[in-house]
């Protein structure tokens, strides 16, 4: 499933886990515009409990997403999913005495370390990997393959898709979370499109079929990225002082993209995965190498 609105689900997680995790005194302070609407003035809980929060209310919006959106398919449930994440936006927006509007939310207590981040990660792998290696991974790959069939021996396919759909929405809405706490300061413009299609690269780049290719694309692009800034700022060759060129970062980012999708569709990883197993092997192979030059 092509979907596009996870730049949504993210910004519900990461509302949803900065309201758990404000102290109500200062929510009090921030709205400005409007008074925080009850019960989200009184609502304070530890950070953990913020983080599992947002990804819940990210399913709850995604089941009701879901039911009518996942009956299109192929483009359509793209461009669908992606008019979702945009009502999400605009709805956080204007929802005043909720998520203080266009000024956001500020002084988000800094739960999320790095190391925070990354243990959530490998809780996600965890779980994706048993999901996805397991009989409901069995299904969603008939389904794959071929619907109908699927149907015909009575697999509930638009069960399993809803499914599949809620459990994505959920771990983007933990994604958010992190990002809010991390960061310390959200606002719904930081929740547009180019955040879901990073995210889409980052799996694109990775490897449509391989977990650990997420991995790999998401650590390559995010480095890509920030090395290109160079490129916008002057810079300075022998005596003479080179202009950065404005935007240009993205334009170079966009070529490498099509260079992967022309000449390399499956991704870095295509459908492979980095096993244990497969990491003890190569330093195997290294050794004997060694041993065998020796």
């Amino acid at each position: 499933m092509f979907s596009l609105g996870h730049a949504g689900f993210m910004a519900l997680g990461a509302y949803m886990s900065a309201l758990c995790v404000l102290p109500p005194e200062q929510k009090e302070m921030m709205w400005i515009l409007e008074p925080v609407m009850w019960p989200f003035s009184e609502l304070f809980t530890p950070f953990w409990v913020s983080v599992l929060m947002g990804g819940v209310v990210a399913l709850i919006f995604a089941f009701i997403i879901a039911v009518p959106v996942l009956r299109l398919g192929d483009d359509y449930l793209g461009i669908a999913t992606l008019g979702f994440a945009e009502i999400i936006r605009v709805l956080l927006t204007n929802a005043t005495p909720i998520t203080n509007g266009s000024l956001g939310i500020k002084g988000i207590p800094e739960h999320a370390t790095l190391v925070t981040c990354y243990i959530w990660m490998l809780i996600t792998l965890v779980v994706i990997a048993r999901l996805v290696y397991g009989n409901f991974g069995n299904v969603l790959r008939c389904i794959r393959d071929n619907e109908i069939a699927a149907s015909v021996m009575g697999i509930n396919v638009f069960g399993y898709k809803v499914m599949s759909f809620c459990v994505g929405a959920f771990f983007a809405g933990v994604g958010g979370a992190l990002l809010g706490s991390h960061l310390s300061t959200i606002d719904p413009k930081m929740f547009n499109f180019l955040l879901t299609f990073n995210v889409l690269m980052f799996v694109v780049a990775g490897g449509l079929g391989s977990l650990s290719g997420s991995i790999v694309g998401a650590g390559i692009i995010t480095v890509l990225l920030e090395w290109l800034r160079a490129i916008e700022e002057p810079m300075e060759f022998f005596s003479f002082e080179i202009p950065g060129i404005p935007g240009m970062r993205m334009v170079v980012f966009s070529v490498v993209l099509l260079a992967i999708i022309l000449y390399r569709r499956e991704g870095i990883m295509g459908s492979r995965e980095i096993t244990f197993k497969g990491i003890a092997g190569f330093f195997n192979r290294k050794s004997a190498t060694g041993r065998a030059g020796q």
